[in-house]
């Protein structure tokens, strides 16, 4: 039984990580049916640029808002030079080959600036573990958890409660209606990639504590935060926090009891199963469109 909680409180602090990159796909969803296949690769980066800062001799604490604001600048990079023309010309797929092309250079960089190898990232807090009703958990696991709720929820405070966050949800419900209105949806576009890479960048430089840091590290977190969104539906948060705790757990529970070559198994499963008899996701909603 505790080594069951074990792997539970493991999977749930891997599948908030996977939510916290999947929120990104859902933001730039809403607000321009677009996705940024760059996610994985903001993640990386957010990991290699707070080791460098914390190398430099910068507090982890103080690390992670610069983090977050390389993100920010990074996401919106990506959206004006990647996405915005492919907008411009309804391009239906020169978005996809675009952020795909740019997580590509990104991570090509990273390799001539930081190296091929993987890198140890100092935890900021005790390796040692804390019992939790009778399992180990590492304080880093906790960390993780908190801090990607906090960051959900600091989004969800800026839409609800903020003029330039509602101006957000009202480009989601309807971006011609909020053009009409005086919006300009192609600043809260570009926030909203903004936004996206800044989340993962954030959740980077959490996770990488818990796993080595290099440059590869994104490509197979980006798929799976990928698979998250689309399991628990890209029009739903809570659809995103549920699907990458399921995600998550699965894959602790299955690479403990059967083999850890199968861990990506019973995500890639329920995927399938997802797609075929629920396209909009677990908790997502079919989109209804007006001619």
């Amino acid at each position: 039984m505790e080594i069951l909680l074990q792997l539970i409180f493991s999977g749930v602090a891997m599948g908030m990580i996977y939510a916290v990159i999947a929120f990104g796909y859902q933001l730039t969803f809403q607000t321009s049916d677009t996705l940024n296949f760059g996610q994985g690769d903001a993640l990386m980066l957010g990991a290699m640029v707070g080791l460098t800062l914390v190398g430099m001799g910068v507090n982890y604490w103080l690390m992670l808002p610069l983090v977050i604001i390389f993100g920010l600048f990074q996401g919106g990079l990506v959206e004006r030079i990647g996405v915005r023309p492919a907008i411009k010309i309804k391009s239906e797929f020169g978005w996809i080959m675009s952020t795909i092309a740019l997580g590509i250079i990104f991570k090509n960089v990273a390799e001539n600036v930081w190296g091929r190898d993987d890198m140890k990232f100092p935890s900021p807090l005790s390796e040692s573990p804390l019992k939790v009703l009778g399992a180990n958990v590492l304080p880093m696991e906790i960390l993780v958890v908190v801090g990607a709720v906090l960051m959900m929820l600091a989004v969800e405070f800026f839409n609800r409660k903020t003029i330039y966050g509602k101006a957000v949800v009202a480009t989601f419900n309807d971006r011609d209606a909020a053009k009409l209105m005086g919006i300009n949806t192609g600043l809260v576009i570009t926030f909203s990639y903004a936004l996206s890479s800044a989340s993962a960048a954030f959740a980077g430089a959490l996770i990488a504590p818990l796993t080595m840091t290099g440059a590869t590290m994104g490509a197979v977190l980006g798929l799976k935060a990928f698979a998250v969104a689309i399991i628990g539906g890209l029009t739903s948060g809570m659809g995103i926090i549920v699907g990458g705790i399921i995600l998550g757990v699965a894959e602790t529970t299955t690479g403990y009891y059967l083999s850890t070559g199968y861990k990506d198994v019973p995500g890639l499963v329920l995927l399938l199963l997802v797609l075929a008899f629920k396209p909009a996701g677990l908790f997502g909603k079919n989109a209804i469109k007006k001619v």
